[in-house]
C-alpha cells in the first residue's frame, strides 16, 4: 500500500464521506493498476457526491480496463446526465468524448 494511500485513508477517519478523499483513494488505486479497488472506491465517491462528475469518467476508465465495457457505457450515460444537470460542460464534453470512443 502506497503512503499516499495511507494518508488519504488517515484523512477519511476525520470525515469517512469525503468526495474529495474518496475519490483521491480511487485515483491512487488507479494508478496501481488495481482497478477492482479504484471501482469500488469510485462507486463510495458517487454515493457520498452524485455530482462528482469526474468519478464517473475514471470510474468507466478502471472498468474498461477490467473489460467490463458495458458497464463502463453506462457509467458514462450516468455521468453525462449528472454534468448535464449540474451544467457542467467540460465534464459533459469529455464523458461524452469517451463514450463515443467505446462505442
Amino acid at each position: 500500500m502506497s503512503e499516499r494511500i495511507e494518508q488519504l485513508q488517515k484523512l477519511l477517519e476525520t470525515d469517512p464521506n469525503d468526495p474529495f478523499c474518496l475519490y483521491g483513494l480511487a485515483q491512487e488505486y488507479g494508478k496501481e493498476d488495481d482497478h477492482e479497488q479504484a471501482v469500488a472506491w469510485y462507486d463510495r465517491t458517487l454515493e457520498a457526491d452524485a455530482n462528482y462528475c469526474y468519478a464517473y469518467y475514471h470510474k468507466a476508465k478502471s472498468l474498461d480496463e477490467l473489460d467490463r465495457t458495458e458497464e463502463a457505457r453506462e457509467t458514462l450515460e450516468r455521468g453525462i446526465e449528472r454534468a448535464q444537470a449540474v451544467g457542467d460542460e467540460k465534464a459533459l464534453g469529455e464523458l461524452a468524448g469517451y463514450l463515443d470512443a467505446l462505442t
